[in-house]
């Protein structure tokens, strides 16, 4: 009995050291990607002192000595979730060569059912920043800047002559909004993703200037 307990300290006190060796960038980066993990999975309310260390694998400890503020380690988190997100979608539309086909792609995308995870980030964050100044206000910076990427592609439309609108900022709110809601709903399998889309398409090619179903065409058409 003894023997077997001086094995097992001796295995323990090893892994210890090797536990140690990562740098402190390294353990910092794991924590980091645990959360991650963990609000893609399970939303941002997912994310605890213990379940951030058991998907590490280290101790509760050793994640409050990295993240001190579980309010902070949650709005990193959701930043770092939500500009990936952005730069995904952005990647996608690059593509396409006129504004319509983006704007038709971008509302697709969007709408089609495949990034509920990503929504549940979403809703968490809108609930979970009533209380968090911190997580309030890098939600704030993250919608503006997806209301920033489909203002850009309102811009070229209209200089391109594709879209009619004398306020594209204020048009892109409104489909960022639009697809915000529509987008919560569908976590409760509120209609389906088919109908959000051309709910959507419908009202804002309404704003735009295009004729019914101009979107819906783009987004079904393939890609040049």
């Amino acid at each position: 009995m003894g023997e077997r307990y001086l094995r097992w300290r001796t295995v323990s006190r090893a892994n210890r050291t090797r536990a140690e060796r990562k740098s402190p960038e390294e353990r910092s980066a794991e924590i980091q990607d645990a959360a991650r993990s963990i609000a893609l999975s399970g939303g941002l309310t997912a994310i605890t002192l213990r379940s951030v260390a058991a998907q590490a694998g280290v101790t509760p400890a050793l994640v409050a000595h990295y993240q001190p503020s579980m309010e902070s380690l949650v709005a990193s988190t959701f930043t770092a979730v939500v500009r990936t997100e952005l730069a995904d979608v952005a990647s996608l539309l690059g593509p396409f060569p006129t504004a319509t086909e983006r704007l038709a792609h971008l509302i697709d995308t969007l709408q089609d059912g495949s990034r509920d995870d990503l929504t549940l980030v979403w809703v968490d964050a809108w609930s979970l920043g009533r209380r968090s100044d911190l997580l309030a206000s890098a939600v704030r910076t993250q919608m503006d800047a997806w209301e920033a990427l489909i203002t850009d592609v309102l811009v070229e439309g209209c200089d391109a002559g594709e879209f009619s609108t004398g306020d594209p900022d204020t048009v892109a709110w409104q489909l960022l909004g639009m697809i915000d809601g529509l987008n919560a709903q569908s976590l409760v399998h509120y209609r389906d993703a088919p109908s959000r889309g051309r709910l959507i398409a419908r009202a804002i090619e309404h704003e735009l200037g295009l004729s019914p179903g101009a979107l819906t065409a783009a987004a079904a058409a393939p890609r040049r």
